[in-house]
């Protein structure tokens, strides 16, 4: 089984034990916040990604931003998944790929494509278990797992095997690009629910003589007791007007288009495409599908880059570690069954086999037919 990495300085065995973990930021955000988070993530000789990850906390929590980020993550944690040695499945590891923690792992790598950096540690244990390290913590530029998420002291991770660090030490993730766009949705939103406290109903108003003190104080009570929709008392001798706005935003399309330009932005940022997502009054067949062309060639990437991960030389010491049987092998994902692409495919292969000999081994690999005992 694994062992323990422990360092003679510490007198601990699990890294993330020793880390002062505080409270996420939940401070009111604007543009501003995110541009002095973004330099000082930036920043050449004192970089620091506490406040901007702080930043992304916040946004995560937009419904649109979360469910997109879902989508593209979910399109990789549903494909079928296997470890093959030789070629050969290796049944052996299905426990394993089926098991929580290797799920949690996938989703880990997936998300440093949002955050740039992400960090595991393998705790010791007779099965695969794991601790998502604070990304606070990670000091890439300077190779350590911080004690305190804005300091400079900590731990060196790169001689620790059972810590793994994903990402690059200069990639602050695609959620760097969504948090304008959420912070600018928060503020429409928030205009947009104003909209429609004051003209979202009828406005009552009243008008009395201004030396009949009286009936001011009968009609106040009237208005008291009879709802709170918007209403005004203004002495009958005042000039009064109120604008409703029904010039140019009679119904709050202003905000609303607003908003919905900045979810396509998000939409494109994650995904690459809108269409797949929300649909738009000129969509039609044709325009559907090359939005889902687009985020299918994403997709293929996140498959590419997560097997690449998962087939890391350190990944694959961590779990040989465990005890299971990975030597000689390597994860792989299911064939690609996109039924559209397969029969235009399946067409020209026929036609170039009336040509040249083309392997049985390509008939297997393209279409992910089983191979049988005599393949």
């Amino acid at each position: 089984m694994i062992k323990s990495h422990k360092n003679p300085a510490r007198d601990k065995d699990i890294i993330i034990n020793e880390l002062n973990i505080r409270s996420v930021d939940r401070s009111r955000k604007d543009i501003a916040a995110w541009r002095g988070a973004l330099l000082n993530a930036e920043s050449v000789y004192y970089p620091n990604r506490s406040r901007l990850y702080d930043l992304y906390e916040d946004i995560i929590l937009d419904g649109h931003l979360s469910g997109v980020i879902s989508k593209r993550i979910d399109a990789v944690l549903n494909k079928e998944i296997c470890f093959e040695t030789s070629g050969k499945k290796n049944r052996e590891m299905d426990s394993l790929i089926q098991s929580t923690a290797f799920r949690e792992i996938m989703r880990t790598i997936m998300e440093t494509q949002l955050w740039g950096i992400s960090g595991l540690e393998f705790i010791p244990s007779k099965e695969l278990t794991i601790e998502r390290i604070p990304r606070k913590h990670i000091k890439p530029d300077l190779g350590i797992i911080a004690f305190e998420q804005s300091g400079q002291e900590g731990i060196p991770y790169a001689g620790i095997d059972n810590i793994w660090v994903l990402g690059d030490a200069k990639d602050l993730g695609l959620l760097v690009k969504c948090a304008p766009y959420c912070l600018y949705k928060r503020g429409g939103i928030s205009d947009w629910a104003q909209y429609i406290e004051l003209f979202g109903q009828p406005v009552r108003i009243i008008k009395y003589d201004s030396y009949d003190e009286q009936t001011k104080m009968e009609l106040k009570k009237i208005l008291d007791e009879s709802g709170s929709s918007l209403s005004i008392m203004i002495p009958r001798q005042a000039d009064f007007e109120i604008k409703d706005g029904k010039q140019t935003n009679c119904d709050g399309n202003l905000q609303l288009s607003f908003i919905k330009a900045l979810n396509e932005e998000i939409s494109i940022t994650i995904l690459g495409n809108t269409e797949t997502t929300t649909s738009s009054y000129s969509t039609g067949y044709a325009q559907s599908k090359v939005h889902l062309d687009q985020q299918y060639e994403i997709t293929k990437s996140d498959l590419v880059y997560t097997a690449s991960m998962l087939n890391n030389s350190r990944f694959i010491n961590m779990l040989q570690g465990y005890g299971y049987p990975v030597q000689n092998g390597r994860f792989a994902f299911s064939k690609d069954l996109d039924v559209e692409y397969l029969k235009t495919r399946v067409a020209i292969d026929k036609e170039v086999a009336q040509i040249i000999p083309i392997p049985e081994t390509y008939w297997y690999d393209t279409y992910g037919i089983p191979q049988g005992n005599n393949a």
